[in-house]
């Protein structure tokens, strides 16, 4: 049984801003589980509200099921209970059940479930396979729309009405009408996490839209500033987030867009930058250019 229910799950989720760790590997490109134990040990000396384990920052795309376990089972353990542990679930429904249930048996106190990997389905098919994966757990389930996987309102208000243990909606596509239809529809039922890269940049505006928190992925190497940017967001404090953005997001993401992955290669760089390396990116991303590491170092430390 989950350590936390799933209401518990999705008031928790709500409540700050949510950390969303990158996967430490070695030269070698293997787990490094000492750099990872270390990596989230600093991370929750922060007041954050939840730390996915092997997101997209974590790279779970890349990471083989026992890989995942692996991770999950790391995190849970080092986190010791601080702060609820969420894991992913991925691919087909098959295996996404297996994962929710082994992130389960490790110890998670809730799940993200992707989209499937690669198919294309309709609205039916989508319901039922985010309503197998709830079927298959206890856990909370946040379920991410996005890419092959956008849920429409109805099928939110169905999957809703289906599942009690469906407690979070992670929105990856950033559509203001989309939105407002599912939040009408819906209302406070579900936890809303903002889920766009470099989730910052929507932070503001989504508030609006009943978006409280979001997936911060710089977090992982100035976790003071995603914190004070937070802190500036709930307060809706307009000239301090656009003067953040001005100064940091801006000429981030100009860094961000040159090459497609950087979202995911930005962030392990931004640790090489702060002195705490977490190693590089799994083919097919690529890491930065050192040109681009000194210009990201250059930039993290205008506001250090």
């Amino acid at each position: 049984m989950p350590n936390i229910s799933p209401q518990e799950l999705a008031a928790q989720l709500k409540s700050g801003l949510l950390s969303f760790p990158v996967t430490h590997f070695t030269q070698e490109l293997e787990f490094d589980e000492a750099g990872y134990r270390d990596h989230l040990s600093w991370l929750s000396a922060y007041p954050v509200a939840g730390l996915f384990a092997a997101g997209g920052t974590g790279e779970g795309f890349s990471l083989t099921p026992a890989e995942i376990d692996r991770v999950v089972r790391a995190a849970v353990d080092e986190v010791n209970g601080r702060l609820p542990v969420v894991a992913p679930a991925t691919g087909g429904t098959a295996n996404a059940v297996a994962q929710a249930q082994a992130a389960e048996a490790a110890g998670a106190d809730g799940l993200l479930l992707m989209p499937p990997y690669l198919t294309e389905a309709g609205q039916a098919g989508l319901v039922e396979h985010v309503s197998a994966v709830c079927r298959a757990t206890n856990l909370g389930v946040i379920v991410y729309s996005r890419a092959n996987a956008i849920l429409n309102d109805r099928s939110v208000e169905a999957l809703a009405d289906r599942n009690p243990n469906l407690v979070g909606f992670k929105d990856g596509v950033g559509s203001i009408e989309h939105l407002t239809r599912i939040y009408a529809t819906v209302g406070d039922r579900l936890a809303y996490i903002g889920g766009l890269p470099t989730a910052e940049t929507f932070a503001l505006p989504l508030l609006q839209l009943g978006m409280s928190t979001y997936s911060s992925a710089i977090f992982n190497f100035v976790p003071q500033y995603a914190l004070d940017f937070y802190a500036d967001v709930r307060a809706q404090n307009r000239d301090a987030v656009y003067r953040r953005i001005k100064e940091f997001v801006i000429p981030y993401l100009d860094i961000r867009d040159r090459q497609k992955g950087y979202a995911v290669s930005i962030i392990k760089a931004g640790l090489a930058a702060v002195g705490r390396p977490a190693g590089p990116v799994r083919p097919p991303l690529q890491n930065l250019t050192d040109g681009e590491l000194a210009e990201l170092t250059a930039l993290i430390n205008k506001i250090s």
